[in-house]
């Protein structure tokens, strides 16, 4: 079986550009990591990379070698998961990313329900709003809101049927209004999420075939959708979420929901990863999980279509 780790080894370096990113994916010293490959290299008599103190790249020989490696793993793992198929014994390693909000106050806890379904399931957990770099990062599965930013991604739905949803909480709207319409937003006090470069302060309604889209402004914005969330839950003004991400507080009175007559934009969640092979039982079993409870989330909410 050695040998099998060895070619785990050479695949990851050979996807990640480096021995060292390889060996921390794999918990193993960058040493080990390069011990693995020179087996490799005098298992098949002939180098597999190129290196310098700054690069490494695939020489012939290991272009060649590679897809072999692929296939070679990939037949193994549809063997092993070939046994588990129909059985409750699902194990294995998930590295997952979750978007900040979401993932924090729901999926954490569903995640440990899943964990008492499975317990030979191993969790690592990223929490981020940024999108994962799949390829690089030691992550296998994302789960993003929205449409692919890359379209060679594999996308399996967890909840199409998502929207944003206007809200703020009972404090600020005493304070400041509620606001009637997409237009009175104007007057309000928005609180802005960010990606990267982008601000998304451009906040687009629908109702029977008309769109409506409102430029926000705001003394608050963030790279985090959990601070946005507390920001309105603590009355600093209005805010467009998911309605997954404010379900509870909703129900709960924490946040009222305004101009429900409008709906927002379609903000489907998706459990994203690079390869359809990696749509193993686990994934499978994990994607049917969240669906069901992203489903009970949003049973007593009015998402209009």
């Amino acid at each position: 079986m050695r040998m099998l780790r060895d070619m785990e080894v050479f695949i990851l370096a050979a996807d990640t550009g480096s021995l060292s990113a390889a060996a921390r994916r794999l918990d193993m010293s960058p040493a080990a990591a390069s011990l693995a490959v020179k087996r490799l290299e005098a298992e098949i008599d002939a180098p597999l990379f190129l290196r310098t103190t700054r690069s490494l790249r695939l020489t012939h020989e290991g272009l060649a070698f590679l897809e072999p490696c692929r296939q070679a793993l990939q037949l193994l793992a549809d063997g092993r998961d070939a046994t588990l198929m129909g059985s409750a014994a699902l194990r294995g390693v998930l590295q997952l990313s979750l978007p900040s909000d979401l993932g924090r106050n729901a999926v954490l806890n569903w995640l440990d329900d899943f964990q008492a379904l499975y317990p030979r399931i191993q969790l690592r957990l990223l929490l981020s709003d940024r999108l994962a770099d799949i390829y690089r990062q030691p992550v296998d599965l994302a789960l993003r809101y929205g449409s692919l930013p890359d379209s060679n991604l594999v996308a399996l739905p967890v909840a199409p049927q998502n929207r944003r949803i206007l809200c703020a909480a009972p404090a600020y709207l005493m304070r400041a209004g509620v606001p009637t319409s997409p237009e009175a937003l104007i007057e309000h006090n928005c609180l802005c999420f960010t990606l990267g470069d982008t601000v998304h302060d451009r906040w687009r309604f629908f109702r029977e075939g008309r769109e409506i889209p409102v430029q926000v402004r705001g003394n608050r914005v963030s790279d985090d959708g959990d601070v946005v969330r507390r920001w309105a839950l603590a009355g600093h003004g209005v805010a467009y979420k998911s309605a997954l991400d404010v379900a509870d507080d909703l129900r709960s009175g924490r946040l009222v929901r305004l101009c429900a007559e409008w709906f927002g934009e379609s903000v489907p969640l998706n459990l994203i990863c690079a390869d359809r092979r990696q749509i193993s039982p686990v994934v499978q079993e994990l994607r049917g999980f969240l669906a069901e409870c992203c489903a009970k989330l949003l049973l007593a909410i009015d998402i209009k279509e």
